[in-house]
């Protein structure tokens, strides 16, 4: 009897870390495929992406080739922070995360990274000062686009809540951002009252706003003239908010995200994670097998769903290809947006 009940909950504990990793994976993946399905797109108005990039059933920046941007790398950076962190290692376990957290960011600043948000640089240049308060004040949707592994990762809502907050304010310490950022975390977990949770008013009463479109079932070019989809985190949010309600949790929503124009990579990024965390299987295959090896590929991104489920050190990945890979990037991306500029 003893010997059933043990194997009974070992079974129970070993299911529970693999639907954990499960969820964590397919939201590093669904924030992965939707940013390098926007970034083409990134900045151009909803007619151009029409007439140019549809149907988004594959990647257009080079080859049939899927590239990340930031979105993807600083949610794995905050993913690699998390690893080795148990989920009852209380306040100082928690400052242990937002201090790897900020020496990641650090080190992947100066591998430089292209697309990187003009808040995050600034950070990035304070925490290179050895500044302890490194945030700045932007209304940025840095820190949300970010945010959504740590739904897929903490069940545990005041810890989640804390730690999005605290990650947050590494980079930005605008009440509007860190709303955004813990509002983005409960939705990945699936939290029901994550709207009405959200005490910061602006954002609040974008998000209803947002909730009411989507119940109205208007058309996505109607949502993104009425909520906006510019890197302001007033409205690419409560734009994602309104793609996943009024498409579901499923990859269309990501897709018609981009549709809406504006900040393409991003408010896709973040539709991807929430679609991965609540609906793994929503995120498609093909796609995450044709994104870009290496430093931040899909191979990557397993292995660190993997260590942070098991609580288990970080995966170590070669910060020189990283950097390489990035300085390659450059031609490639001013290229391409040159060539949006042509009728």
């Amino acid at each position: 009897m003893t010997t059933t009940t043990t194997t009974t909950t070992t079974t129970t504990t070993t299911t529970k870390a693999d639907q954990r990793r499960r969820r964590i994976e397919a939201c590093l993946l669904g924030t992965a495929v939707g940013d390098a399905l926007g970034l083409p797109c990134e900045g151009l108005p909803p007619l151009i992406i029409a007439r140019r990039f549809l149907p988004l059933d594959r990647y257009r920046l080079l080859g049939p080739w899927g590239f990340v941007s930031d979105d993807t790398e600083q949610s794995a950076l905050v993913t690699q922070s998390l690893c080795g962190h148990d989920d009852d290692s209380g306040d100082s376990g928690d400052a242990a995360v937002v201090t790897a957290f900020r020496r990641a960011l650090l080190g992947w600043f100066w591998r430089l990274p292209f697309g990187v948000g003009l808040a995050t640089v600034r950070a990035a240049l304070r925490l290179t000062l050895g500044l302890k308060r490194s945030g700045v004040s932007s209304a940025g949707n840095g820190a949300a686009m970010r945010s959504m592994v740590l739904g897929a990762a903490i069940d545990d809502a005041p810890r989640r809540r804390r730690l999005a907050t605290a990650l947050a304010r590494v980079t930005h310490t605008d009440p509007r951002a860190i709303a955004a950022a813990v509002f983005v975390a409960d939705v990945a977990a699936g939290d029901q009252r994550a709207v009405a949770n959200v005490s910061e008013p602006a954002l609040r009463a974008a998000l209803e706003r947002a909730s009411q479109l989507a119940e109205e079932q208007v058309d996505v070019g109607i949502g993104a003239a009425a909520l906006g989809t510019s890197g302001f985190v007033l409205h690419s949010v409560p734009f994602a908010w309104f793609c996943l309600n009024r498409f579901g949790a499923c990859f269309e929503a990501v897709r018609r995200a981009i549709e809406g124009g504006g900040d393409t990579d991003s408010n896709a990024a973040i539709v991807g994670g929430w679609v991965g965390a609540l609906h793994p299987d929503e995120v498609p295959f093909d796609l995450c097998e044709q994104l870009v090896g290496g430093p931040f590929g899909p191979r990557h991104l397993r292995a660190l769903a993997r260590a942070c489920a098991d609580h288990a050190p970080a995966p170590p990945y070669a910060w020189p290809v990283a950097m390489l890979r990035n300085l390659a990037l450059y031609p490639v991306v001013l290229a391409h947006g040159f060539r949006r500029l042509l009728p």
